[in-house]
């Protein structure tokens, strides 16, 4: 297991060190890496600036692939760490689901996890929830949000694609949870196994989908596995809008797209739709929009992360933007917490109200309250790009 240490931590006690055990490496290592870079690119700005009160913001980081068993152990790792402040920006339901346990105490230890990149439930309910601080809407949120607008515009026959694991059915209750109250239920559903990669068949799945003859499908997984699946629904005439959630990294699922539409002369992008739980980069009337530009303009194009050479950054992604805004409010709850530190991480954290991101929606945490923000956007495809969805867009789609 290889540890990366993204920044040179100073000795405990002068830098607030926050561990995060993501995927570095695998199919799904661009959330990892966007996540990180999302972050990073605000933390190195606040430690240019004198960190807080002087004390910089250190990121230490392991790689676990996306898979439990790695996870659990660099959890432990840093849970017997006591210059780990807490955890930050894990990755995947699969991981965090795991290591919800170990927050309630390990070894008489206990910390934190802020702002992981999962909209499940277990983390937002008894018994885990006073341990997790969430910033992203749940994935409940997200598949409402899509069922409402599909079912608007007369597509009412919903089939789900999703990963065989806790995600992938965090995913499919989110829809059958949004399908009852109109009366309806998922007229289909097929998995994948957790791991897939893009070059891996998903005909098997279009043809159990394509016998329910659905509307739309809602799609619950990874980015290399969910282009796959829209590559070969392309190809194999299933030609109903498909959507997928936010944790499936738009751009790195759009270039899988995009790369193998070149290689076969098709569009694959054409009636994807994707939800997000932050705005678009590309607006520029936000504030932490133009701020998120300008110093990811300024970050390495050349990762220092072993094993991650070839791997090309995206310029902007949702998910960098989610990673910058994950850091921008950690930085605001380190304030906090150096202003009073008598209250805790975990009163610092919630004593924060109507915090203004800039992005035109205010985060307030509390005793009852560990989710800061509610909404949900939703992204489509033009010349390329992930782009906002209007609502003549939305009657295009009209059945």
């Amino acid at each position: 297991m290889a540890l990366l240490v993204l920044s040179t931590p100073s000795r405990a006690g002068t830098s607030y060190v926050l561990g995060m055990s993501a995927a570095f490496t695998g199919p799904s290592r661009g959330l990892g890496i966007e996540l990180y870079r999302g972050a990073t690119a605000c933390f190195s700005r606040v430690n240019a600036d004198g960190g807080i009160n002087g004390r910089p913001v250190v990121l230490e980081t392991l790689d676990d692939g996306y898979q439990p068993g790695p996870a659990i152990g660099n959890t432990i790792r840093f849970m017997k760490q006591d210059q780990v402040l807490c955890l930050f920006e894990y990755v995947g339901t699969p991981t965090v689901t795991r290591i919800l346990p170990l927050l309630k105490g390990y070894t008489g230890k206990r910390k934190l996890l802020f702002f992981p990149f999962t909209g499940a439930q277990p983390q937002r309910q008894e018994p885990y929830d006073e341990h997790v601080f969430n910033l992203r809407a749940s994935y409940r949120q997200e598949m409402a949000g899509l069922v409402d607008r599909f079912v608007q515009i007369g597509r009412k026959r919903v089939a789900v694609f999703y990963q065989a694991d806790a995600y992938g059915r965090s995913g499919w209750d989110g829809a059958r949870l949004a399908l009852a109250p109109y009366g309806l239920k998922i007229v289909g559903e097929a998995t994948y196994r957790r791991g897939a990669g893009f070059s891996d068949s998903m005909r098997e799945q279009v043809t159990i989908l394509r016998r329910s003859r659905p509307d739309v499908i809602l799609s619950v997984g990874s980015y290399a596995a969910c282009a796959a699946f829209i590559r070969d629904a392309r190809d194999m005439g299933l030609d109903v809008p498909i959507a997928n959630v936010s944790f499936v990294g738009s751009e790195n699922m759009l270039g899988k797209l995009l790369e193998a539409g070149r290689e076969r002369g098709r569009d694959y992008t054409v009636g994807l739709v994707n939800s997000q739980v932050v705005p678009s980069y590309e607006d520029l009337s936000l504030p932490a929009v133009r701020e998120y530009r300008r110093l990811m303009d300024s970050m390495p194009t050349v990762l220092p992360i072993k094993g991650c050479d070839d791997y090309r950054p995206f310029r902007y992604s949702f998910t960098s933007f989610e990673g910058f805004l994950n850091a921008k409010l950690m930085v605001r709850i380190l304030r906090r917490l150096d202003e009073r530190p008598e209250l805790g991480l975990a009163r610092a954290a919630e004593s924060l109200k109507d915090v203004d991101l800039g992005i035109d929606a205010m985060v307030s945490f509390g005793p009852d309250r560990h989710q800061g923000l509610d909404r949900v956007y939703f992204t489509t495809v033009r010349d390329g790009k992930c782009v906002p969805i209007s609502q003549e867009q939305w009657e295009a789609w009209r059945k």
